[in-house]
């Protein structure tokens, strides 16, 4: 972001009583982190929390002045989804408070597509320009007692859109079948 790189993960924080939160620090270079180091974000509602308290797998997206950090919410079933941090490009990004978090999830489970725990997106540019999200999901609930161990994840690619606020449309995972 504006010439600087960063690193964003997500990590388990004891007296958080979370399963993860999001970390955000400047790189000194591609290998070192800088000295400050802050807590982005942790799992403060309900769709964050369900089955699990999780913010994990962030990815960026720069565009239009603004910087939107996708992440993957709750436990690793028909709950998982994804939310939205979002600072001005200018901001110090390394204070929390410039950044705000979308209230809902901006990407969840369609049943009626059979699409079921999207997350653990990541973003790429079609030779034409498109924006696309590249994410993983089932085509079934999962039965077992730990998700986890349901290794039937697929990954998954699709469009997405930009609102006329600027900011991205995700809309809902696609059914199986042929992008267009």
């Amino acid at each position: 972001v504006r010439g600087r790189r960063y690193l964003a993960w997500p990590e388990q924080d004891p007296a958080t009583r979370t399963v993860t939160n999001l970390y955000l620090a400047r790189m000194r270079n591609p290998w070192t982190l800088e000295d400050r180091q802050i807590r982005l974000s942790v799992p403060e509602f309900p769709w964050e929390r369900r089955g699990l308290a999780v913010n994990e797998g962030p990815a960026v997206l720069v565009r239009g002045g603004r910087v939107f950090l996708i992440y993957s919410a709750s436990k690793t079933d028909a709950n998982y989804c994804m939310g939205m941090l979002v600072a001005r490009e200018g901001a110090d990004l390394l204070e929390p408070t410039s950044w705000w978090k979308s209230p809902q999830p901006v990407f969840q489970t369609a049943a009626a597509a059979r699409q079921f725990w999207p997350g653990h997106n990541s973003f790429t540019t079609s030779p034409d320009g498109r924006t696309i999200l590249v994410y993983h999901t089932r085509d079934h609930e999962v039965t077992c007692a730990d998700p986890l161990q349901d290794t039937t994840r697929h990954t998954r690619a699709q469009y997405l859109t930009w609102g006329a606020n600027g900011f991205p449309v995700f809309g809902t995972p696609r059914p199986d079948g042929a992008v267009r």
